[in-house]
């Protein structure tokens, strides 16, 4: 979607008012920039394929069926022993 010449010069505006009040925000963001270009062209150099899942994510993911699967032990033991109590003073 085009942009239309008002906001094309609005930006143009906030970027001259953004690079003459913080020059270190200029410099981070041209770092960050050249640090997305370095990647999709790594990224681009390996085949551009679909990206596998991140190593945080996985351990995320691991983290929280873990979790899930204690959760799911603990309640069948407290189950069990209320089953057992509920019996045995019968």
């Amino acid at each position: 979607m085009a942009w239309s010449q008002d906001e094309e010069r609005m930006l143009a505006q906030i970027e001259r008012h953004l690079v003459d009040d913080d020059p270190r925000l200029v410099a981070r963001l041209e770092s960050f920039n050249e640090r997305v270009r370095r990647s999709e062209a790594r990224d681009g150099a390996d085949g551009g394929g679909r990206r596998g899942p991140r190593r945080s994510t996985i351990i995320i993911l691991i983290s929280w069926l873990l979790i899930a699967t204690l959760v799911a032990t603990l309640l069948i033991m407290v189950l069990q022993h209320e089953a057992a109590t509920l019996a045995a003073s019968l």
